[in-house]
């Protein structure tokens, strides 16, 4: 959430960074002015109605002392009138609070202003890359192919047992997944310090709102229902990521300032309905309703909120050195960037029998925006309360990095080659099709 002071003070700014997502949300800024000015209003009308109900009642008291009932009696009746008004005000006052605080939550973060101005993916700046394309010998398969050969993921399977969009690992396919999962956490846990959490995968709605997900991508995720009883669906959702119980764990708290920066890790599946997401229901790996991922978030100092995400992008990083896969990093533009976010790395690998990058990161520091909406704050050895920083980032998703993995180790044979770093967990060098 924005910050309301930042949008009084500062409302032409605010105007033009929102009119650099070319989402059209400058334009409520001008109601969520009125509404927040009604409400003011009415606020201050109440305190000068108390403060005279207060000197009315002050003079009920004297004029029973001066056994003038009549005129006390008519003053009893001005200060009900009051009453009235202040109750009528307290209404007016708070609807119109609950009116601006829901047109706060549709509006996005503001980006950074180092973030480049442009209105689509093709206007991402490539900031770097590493390593080389995988270069073969014979016609590089498809990670479909090379799941179909090495019985790894069965599709059709999985489509019966939940329809299109989900997988089913099978036998290698299975224990590969897993070991990519141990490897990612043993990675951040034991080399990055990260402390590992190991989250619920279902939350209230109140994640979603304090995350940034809710209200307005409402429609892309699953609720739940207990049982038979149709009143209870809603009260609990299945995570789109595991940055949304995450980031929460310390929701509505007040931190040490010496608690900072803390640093969070978890491996959870992932739930996303997507509505109208072009690519579901076709076959492969690319986009999925569920999928594993490790996250990571950090919560951190505002002044150090940018260093920060340059290491938890390089943490990312290391996954995909380590695993010897060629990608790039990308700067997301002010059109193309995240609802919540203020600057975003996203980090793509090469998959060669896709013939393109598939993201596999995202990289955020949404500023102070969650630490807002979940009212998460710090106080500092001075003694005053603020809003960290908040920060989160994949690290990494599957099954885009499955995909990348095959297709990129394959072999003339048909196997696939285990790069050395997985080795320890997958105790072995190569899956083949059995004989």
């Amino acid at each position: 959430m924005l910050d309301i002071k930042l949008i009084r003070e500062k409302t032409d700014f605010v105007r033009q960074r929102l009119a650099t997502r070319h989402g059209g949300d400058e334009k409520k800024i001008d109601q969520l002015l009125a509404l927040d000015e009604r409400r003011r209003k009415a606020l201050a009308e109440v305190e000068l109605l108390k403060a005279t109900r207060n000197r009315v009642t002050k003079e009920i008291g004297a004029l029973i002392g001066q056994k003038k009932p009549a005129e006390a009696e008519a003053k009893k009746a001005e200060t009900r009138a009051l009453g009235e008004k202040i109750a009528a005000l307290d209404k007016e006052s708070a609807q119109a609070e609950a009116e601006r605080d829901a047109l706060m939550l549709q509006l996005p973060n503001l980006p950074h202003e180092k973030v480049k101005i442009g209105q689509s993916p093709a206007d991402n700046a490539e900031m770097r890359a590493w390593g080389e394309k995988a270069r073969f010998d014979f016609k590089p398969k498809t990670h479909v192919e090379l799941c179909e050969i090495l019985k790894l993921v069965d599709f059709a399977r999985a489509a019966k047992l939940s329809g299109s969009g989900f997988l089913l690992y099978t036998g290698w396919g299975a224990r590969l997944e897993r070991a990519l999962i141990q490897f990612l956490l043993d990675l951040h846990v034991g080399e990055h310090g990260y402390t590992e959490i190991s989250p619920p995968f279902l939350v209230g709605p109140d994640c979603l709102v304090g995350v940034g997900q809710f209200p307005k991508f409402a429609d892309q995720y699953y609720a739940v229902q207990e049982g038979a009883d149709a009143s209870t669906l809603g009260r609990l959702f299945l995570i789109p990521t595991a940055e949304t119980p995450l980031a929460n764990i310390h929701r509505e708290e007040i931190l040490a300032e010496s608690q900072l920066p803390i640093y969070f890790c978890a491996y959870t599946p992932c739930f996303r309905g997507e509505a109208g997401a072009a690519g579901v229901g076709t076959r492969g790996m690319i986009r999925v309703h569920q999928f594993d991922k490790v996250e990571l978030i950090k919560i951190t100092r505002p002044e150090n909120g940018y260093d920060e995400l340059e290491k938890l992008t390089a943490n990312a990083e290391r996954v995909l050195q380590l695993l010897g896969l060629h990608y790039r990093v990308v700067q997301l533009c002010t059109g193309d960037i995240g609802f919540q976010s203020a600057m975003t790395y996203d980090i793509e690998v090469w998959a060669p029998g896709q013939g393109q990058y598939l993201e596999v990161s995202s990289c955020s520091n949404c500023e102070d925006f969650q630490a807002r909406r979940m009212n998460l704050r710090f106080k500092t050895a001075a003694g005053e309360n603020k809003f960290p920083h908040i920060l989160n980032g994949s690290g990494t998703a599957l099954a885009r990095l499955f995909v990348a993995l095959l297709e990129t180790y394959q072999q003339a044979d048909g196997s696939v080659s285990v790069p050395a770093a997985l080795r320890p967990w997958l105790k072995t060098d190569r899956i083949a099709a059995a004989p």
